[in-house]
């Protein structure tokens, strides 16, 4: 008798689901647009009762479902990240490993954010999508202000590890998960027994990832007819200049630069990268935030692409914490587009500015939706322009967010190949399978 995971109970895969969910949600997003018109809502009586589309509908069952299916994703990241990493914590046969894993995903990191910051700023100086814009608005951006360096890194600390994970600091549950698993590590037998519970807790915990993600096409769905039925095109018209770099940028550093990186540090193919990378990458997009989408990217790591426990439980949820390119491309262009309008020219130390405080500020970005606005105001604080210019990209921003998010999610999986396959932690015949990992996703 056949197993039944070994095929799949959907006609279609879960790549394809998805994005027929995708699909179908923007096109009903767009109809209840055209249907609720310019008072954006429609109001109609049946039996004696008033009832309203947006209220029924859009704040309604879009809203609610969507909070449901993220809800759903955000709860398997704190006891996933914390259960994954003591077991890979504690599987480490050397101490020193953990350093040269540390070392090396933290410094390609920051190696990536450089370049997309660099990147973006010089697209925008190329192809200026703020010359000649006269731009206004009625929308105001009260910035709040980013913690400096050294505060930073002394946040990473806990003094409460049971209150990080109740806040889902995702850097200070690094910390104590890291100092846990080597406390196993070290117990002798007594972490022996501990480790074989985390680890059967984990099996658990995987399999409700499992079941979270059949359900992503709904989910992406309703997120999509929500953000569609409310988003303006004509605010999108306005800044289609800026929102195209923007988009185009994201796109190229993900379709060219994470590749050439890939070619050049591991030898690996990227193109089977990117294509073992299309169900994170959506579910990304239809989330916008790296932490939600983080249990999903712990998965294709492990199972699609090989990525052994000992390095993907470390180098995933480091990236979705500190791994922030889309947020610098944004940025860079943002600041730029942001000095053109008001007529400020900046210098070139201006510009590098830009890009240290860019790439520094990915450490301290946690990975939930918008907070990249905020980041932005500390990069434009420090060359001193407007921080009252976010407004005029944020009407645009939220699409953009979901591109960057993807991107996001595709170089944390990319670093965790180099890693992995530098630390001889890669089963390079589970990451040339194309149907490696298949059966998780579409059983």
């Amino acid at each position: 008798m056949t197993d039944s995971l070994s095929h799949p109970t959907h006609k279609y895969s879960l790549t394809a689901r998805i994005f027929i969910g995708m699909i179908a949600g923007v096109l009903i997003g767009f109809l209840f647009k055209l249907i609720m018109g310019d008072s954006g809502d429609l109001q109609f009586s049946a039996l004696g009762i008033a009832f309203s589309i947006k209220a029924i509908f859009i704040d309604g069952i879009f809203t609610g479902l969507g909070q449901i299916f993220i809800a759903s994703l955000k709860m398997l990241v704190v006891p996933l990240v914390f259960v994954s990493l003591v077991c890979g914590t504690s599987s480490l046969s050397e101490p020193s490993k953990l350093g040269r894993l540390g070392g090396k995903s933290v410094g390609l990191y920051v190696m990536t954010t450089a370049i997309a910051v660099a990147t973006a700023i010089c697209m925008a100086l190329i192809i200026a999508p703020g010359e000649g814009l006269n731009l206004t608005t009625e929308t105001q951006f009260t910035s709040k202000e980013a913690p400096n360096i050294v505060q930073v890194f002394v946040n990473m600390f806990p003094a409460n590890p049971i209150a990080s994970m109740a806040e889902g600091n995702m850097l200070q549950i690094i910390v104590f998960a890291v100092l846990f698993g080597i406390a196993v590590a070290m117990a002798g037998d007594t972490g022996k027994r501990v480790a074989a519970a985390f680890n059967d807790i984990n099996t658990v915990i995987m399999n409700i990832v499992t079941m979270v993600m059949n359900l992503a096409p709904y989910g992406v769905f309703v997120l999509m007819a929500k953000l569609f039925a409310t988003i303006g095109l004509d605010t999108i018209l306005g800044l289609a200049k800026y929102f195209f770099l923007v988009f185009g940028v994201l796109v190229m550093h993900a379709l060219i630069t994470y590749p050439i990186i890939l070619k050049a540090l591991s030898g690996l193919s990227p193109i089977i990268l990117l294509r073992k990378m299309r169900n994170t990458a959506l579910f990304a997009f239809s989330t916008s935030s790296s932490n939600a989408t983080l249990p999903i990217t712990m998965d294709t790591a492990k199972n699609r692409l090989g990525v052994k426990s000992s390095v993907s439980s470390f180098t995933i949820p480091l990236g979705a914490t500190i791994n922030m390119d889309g947020t610098a491309i944004m940025q860079g262009v943002a600041t730029v587009f942001i000095a053109q309008v008001y007529g400020v020219d900046l210098s070139v130390t201006d510009f590098l500015m830009v890009i240290l405080t860019a790439t520094l500020a990915s450490i301290g970005t946690a990975g939930v939706p918008g907070v990249g606005l905020i980041m932005l105001a500390m990069v434009l604080q420090q060359v001193n322009l407007p921080v009252e210019g976010i407004a005029l990209i944020i009407g645009v921003d939220r699409l953009l967010d979901m591109t960057r998010t993807a991107v996001n999610v595709t170089g944390d999986c990319m670093v965790a190949c180099i890693v992995a396959k530098s630390e001889g932690e890669l089963d390079e015949d589970v990451y040339n399978d194309l149907e490696a990992g298949v059966r998780y996703e579409d059983s």
